[in-house]
């Protein structure tokens, strides 16, 4: 039977849809969870929130280069597997958790065991025809997006009617079938199980190397720290722009799905155009769309109108990460892959515990208007230090590729 790309990237995108969705569906309630059933007072809760959150994301950052270099010498799919039924584990535990002290030591362990996602994208990446690669990442960016919509109407659904431990029982389960679609479904067929497997200094040496690599890294963190830094700050946001505190949950829900749905739509499409114009260009209009988009919402004073911008700005940055992911590909050789997503992977995680950290440190010094403000004007920074530095022509030097042509069209045939 031959192998079928297409098959292959439903297969792992239904895979990480399930996985998004595990987390979406209890994680966010976390927060609930310590103080309802764990016993954590109010003026402790806000501390062993974000110890609970950051120490997570703290351990994927440090342990990915070492997941990356088992999936370049045994496969990506051996790692799809092992954190598959590793995360279920996990999930299904939290049920017995009871003090914080536990979930802290669990949290950890999510974090160690963690890479599902990037070792699905390393897949793809790898075993995709490159014509279709763009095309094939942007159908991936689409998986998490739309698991982070589902995720919380799910979590949101159970933890009521049955409860935030069961919650975590209904993760432990989505993240199985997650595990099993891989085992069973998903195939690898580039996989060189001879060379010697590199030590992470190795591999931290040669990713430094790689001037273009490290500054697509460097976009990484810049895209995830620009989400996360608002990511405390909406809720309170919207209870500025009139949402009572009754709704505010709600508002902030569907205000968060707007650019969740933005990116379902969009990505696809970008990642297509990127493949005819050059990924380059796409992460400069993605840039430049979501610096202009954090602008504008400094000038919004109603919910409908902050709603649909954040919908507009969802457009644009549906983008930046299949775009960022595609030069990846391109940069780098097929043999380092596995271990580049997994940089890629501490790149984000290390983002994703500074933006809220640091929003939240802002928030209590600047009004939110402010660093709406300071984060649109780093983005469109950083899309002219894009331009200024020519990474279009270095990405086309790394992968041996001739430039895109001024008019779009790609200079590969068939």
């Amino acid at each position: 039977m031959t192998f079928s790309w297409k098959r292959n990237l439903a297969v792992l995108w239904i895979g990480v849809f399930f996985c998004s969705t595990a987390y979406s569906v209890s994680i966010p309630f976390l927060p609930i969870f310590l103080h309802t059933e764990l016993g954590v007072g109010e003026s402790e809760l806000g501390a062993w929130s974000g110890a609970a959150f950051g120490i997570t994301f703290l351990a994927s950052a440090l342990i990915s280069p070492y997941w990356g270099s088992l999936a370049d010498k045994y496969g990506r799919k051996p790692m799809l597997i092992r954190s598959g039924y590793s995360l279920a584990a996990l999930y299904f535990i939290n049920f017995w958790v009871h003090n914080p002290y536990e979930l802290l030591v669990l949290r950890i362990l999510q974090g160690l065991l963690a890479g599902f996602v990037p070792a699905s994208i390393a897949l793809v990446a790898t075993n995709t025809p490159e014509k279709h690669v763009g095309y094939a990442l942007g159908i991936m960016a689409t998986a998490g997006a739309t698991g982070g919509i589902v995720g919380p109407l799910v979590g949101g659904f159970v933890s009521h009617w049955f409860g935030n431990r069961e919650a975590f029982l209904f993760s432990g389960f989505i993240v199985l079938i997650a595990a099993l679609i891989a085992t069973f479904f998903a195939k690898e067929e580039k996989i060189n199980r001879t060379g010697v497997r590199s030590n992470i200094r190795e591999d931290l040496r040669t990713a430094a190397s790689n001037r273009t690599f490290m500054t697509l890294l460097g976009l990484v963190m810049m895209g995830t720290f620009s989400i996360m830094i608002l990511e405390p700050l909406i809720t309170v946001y919207v209870l500025e722009l009139g949402a009572s505190k009754q709704d505010a949950s709600l508002s902030s829900g569907i205000i968060f799905s707007a650019v969740g749905i933005a990116t379902v739509l969009a990505a696809p499409r970008w990642g297509k155009l990127g493949a005819k114009t050059g990924f380059s260009r796409i992460l400069f209009i993605g840039l430049i769309g979501g610096g202009i988009g954090n602008l504008l919402q400094v000038f919004v004073h109603h919910l409908f109108g902050f709603g649909a911008l954040r919908f507009m700005y969802g457009l644009f940055w549906a983008g930046v990460y299949p775009s960022v992911n595609a030069m990846i590909v391109k940069v780098t050789p097929s043999e380092f892959r596995g271990r580049a997503f997994s940089l890629n992977q501490s790149a984000n995680q290390l983002a994703m515990m500074l933006g809220p950290v640091v929003g939240g440190f802002l928030g209590g010094l600047v009004s939110i208007r402010t660093i709406f403000v300071i984060n649109g004007v780093a983005l469109l920074l950083t899309a002219a230090l894009i331009k200024l530095n020519r990474l279009d022509k270095r990405v086309a030097e790394a992968s041996g590729e001739p430039m895109p042509s001024a008019a779009g069209a790609s200079p590969r045939t068939g």
